[in-house]
């Protein structure tokens, strides 16, 4: 099942190269993930500090929701699919060579918005390529994502092992995924068309209004592992610092696993109990770390937690991309937004408890969240 699922992806070109750019992201947030420790340190901040200005990210992909619509109603996606990805890539890398907060938080601002509009359009042009083909892509798309993010925790694990640093890691990642991008160019630019027709904004159902939810509380928790699990990791389990980054690594790889597999699998299951039964296999794996000692436990919550929460989010989006009588953009726009929040609350909610009380009630916080995610997605309609 697998092996044949991937192979068709890679047969088809154009599917195949709109996969790098979900990678590409996750190689380099990857990288960021297992840094976040010693930018920390070097900028001399605490964790509520670090908290506060990781708000600057979402506020940024805020702000692309509100240019989206304006932007992809001018600019054919093609144009941008190569552009967009490389600049974030840098902005990326300037996080972690940054040699003061100022520089560090603008970046992060800017990769928020240029990521989010990243986003409206590889996941639009994916679900035009499953239209066009006949064939579901979007979850194996996200699946190449959390390649992407296993590959990079690994990479940097490996670097770490000869003494290499951070900035030496984010530049060699900068220079492969540039390479392989350019390379790809002509293939992005054969998708010579605009994705939004310039209609106004609509208030979104009580129905996407869950389905944003659901959004949100997958969000918050993939961001709070790729900003807080290697700071747990060596920190509050004296992890040795080879393991910081296997968190977040082993987290990716079972989203890969799950999300490769996800164009079968979701079918057959259906996309409610996909949500369901994978929001409470996510709530027991976050449990596990919320209340771990040792670090292989600490690790396998991480990878429980990833197989819970694999299939999910391209449930999410393939509804956002289909939803009746609104445009990909807006129902993209309208379901992420949550997304954003939970990115722009959790984490940074995390580092505020984590100053008051400790990191693991940080984590016990997703559980509690990951759990009325659960009963929102039994109560939605546009479920199936």
């Amino acid at each position: 099942m697998l092996l044949g699922n991937t192979i068709q992806f890679f047969k088809i070109k154009p599917v195949a190269a709109l996969g790098f750019l979900f990678s590409s992201s996750s190689l380099m947030i990857a990288i960021w993930a297992s840094a976040l420790p010693f930018i920390k340190e070097r900028l001399q901040i605490s964790d509520g500090e670090l908290g506060l200005i990781l708000l600057l990210g979402p506020l940024g992909s805020i702000t692309g929701v509100l240019l989206s619509m304006r932007i992809f109603a001018h600019i054919r996606v093609g144009a941008w699919l190569g552009f967009g990805n490389i600049v974030f890539c840098i902005l990326i890398s300037t996080e972690v060579l940054a040699p003061n907060v100022g520089i560090f938080g603008t970046a992060l601002f800017f990769r928020g918005m240029i990521g989010f509009l990243n986003g409206v359009a590889i996941n639009t042009v994916a679900s035009n390529l499953e239209k066009q083909y006949n064939k579901r892509f979007l979850s194996t798309c996200h699946g190449m994502y959390s390649i992407g993010g296993a590959v990079g925790a690994a990479f940097a694990a490996l670097l770490f092992g000869f003494k290499l640093h951070s900035g030496y890691q984010v530049i060699a990642m900068l220079v492969i995924v540039t390479s392989v991008i350019l390379s790809l160019k002509k293939i992005y630019n054969k998708h010579d068309y605009l994705i939004h027709s310039g209609g106004g904004f609509k208030f979104p159902s009580k129905s996407i209004l869950g389905l944003s939810f659901i959004c949100l509380v997958l969000f918050m928790t993939e961001g709070s592992i790729v900003d807080w699990s290697s700071i747990y990791l060596q920190r509050n389990i004296a992890a040795p610092l080879y393991l910081i980054s296997i968190g977040y690594g082993g987290f990716s790889v079972a989203m890969t696993l799950g999300r490769i597999n996800g164009d079968l699998i979701i079918p057959r299951i259906g996309e409610r109990k996909i949500i369901i039964y994978g929001t409470l296999i996510a709530a027991i794996g976050i449990l596990i770390v919320s209340l771990s000692s040792i670090a292989s436990l600490a690790i396998f919550g991480f990878i429980l937690t990833g197989i819970g929460c694999c299939c999910i989010v391209p449930v999410l989006f393939s509804a956002a991309a289909n939803i009746p009588h609104i445009s990909a953009v807006q129902g993209f726009g309208m379901i992420t937004t949550g997304g954003l929040i939970g990115f722009l609350l959790g984490p940074s909610i995390i580092g505020f408890i984590s100053e008051k009380w400790n990191l693991s009630l940080g984590f016990f916080f997703s559980f509690i969240m990951i759990l009325l995610a659960c009963f929102a997605g039994y109560r939605n309609k546009y479920l199936s």
